[in-house]
């Protein structure tokens, strides 16, 4: 694989592009706007996108290299939620052959990918919630949301979401940050409540969640899409880059 990154907006393309460069399979890295540092010959200049499998960014406002990548015919990794950019892109990829990745972040990229996961499973879904970390002043009621430690016990704010769950948004302080998917269903042993979540450094685990969205992004099909339309390759990926998961049922 031989991907290119622009870090423009947060130090999470940097991580990220720190956790890619494990993999065995990566053959170049190219950094768009940056000079190489360290003895990795692996890392350069990117000059042209067309030398690349896949470009990355965490820019707010990606719409130019999503358009860069277009035009190199290169599958493109978002960060930021992008909407929009599937309406006006989408069609555009899948003509190209190319995949366009967006929203690869804790919120719209991993928690709904564990709930994706867990509905996966089997039986009839009754419910299911996801919830998510943002920084801000902590609340002192709403939803609570058993995040695992160390982020710990939260309230959130209910959230509008494109996924059909229900959505809840936890504001903390500090450096750590947390996603979890809530599933209940009905089956042959009766109701049951799973719960599955991570917590991490908040750089980190965002950087964990755009890592695993470009070393998964040749198993999705051309054109636009989010990680959850492929759940179980992306959380694949993303355990297999070092992301920790807590789970614990709850039958009823």
């Amino acid at each position: 694989m031989r991907a290119a990154v622009e870090q423009a907006g947060t130090e999470v393309s940097l991580r990220a592009a720190r956790i890619i460069l494990a993999e065995r399979d990566l053959s170049a890295l190219g950094l768009i706007g940056g000079s190489p540092k360290g003895k990795d010959k692996r890392v350069h200049q990117a000059t042209d996108l067309g030398d690349y499998d896949v470009v990355m960014t965490d820019a707010p406002d990606p719409a130019e290299l999503v358009e860069a990548a277009l035009d190199a015919r290169i599958n493109c990794v978002v960060w930021a939620d992008g909407a929009d950019l599937e309406a006006e892109y989408g069609e555009g990829f899948t003509a190209a052959g190319a995949t366009l990745l967006t929203g690869v972040n804790v919120a719209s990229g991993l928690a709904p990918s564990l709930a994706a996961h867990e509905t996966a499973r089997g039986g009839e879904v009754m419910e299911v919630s996801i919830a998510w970390t943002e920084p801000g002043t902590p609340l002192r009621r709403g939803e609570p949301i058993p995040f695992p430690d160390p982020v710990g016990p939260r309230w959130a704010d209910e959230r509008e979401t494109e996924n059909g769950y229900k959505a809840y948004a936890a504001p903390v302080l500090g450096d750590w940050a947390g996603a979890l998917a809530r599933v209940t269903s009905a089956g042959t042993d009766g109701v049951v409540t799973r719960i599955v979540g991570v917590a991490d450094h908040a750089a980190h685990l965002e950087a964990l969640a755009l890592a695993a969205g470009v070393l998964a992004i040749d198993l999705y099909a051309p054109g636009a899409h989010r990680p959850a339309s492929a759940a179980e390759i992306y959380l694949a990926k993303a355990l297999d880059a070092g992301l920790g998961v807590a789970a614990y049922e709850m039958a009823e």
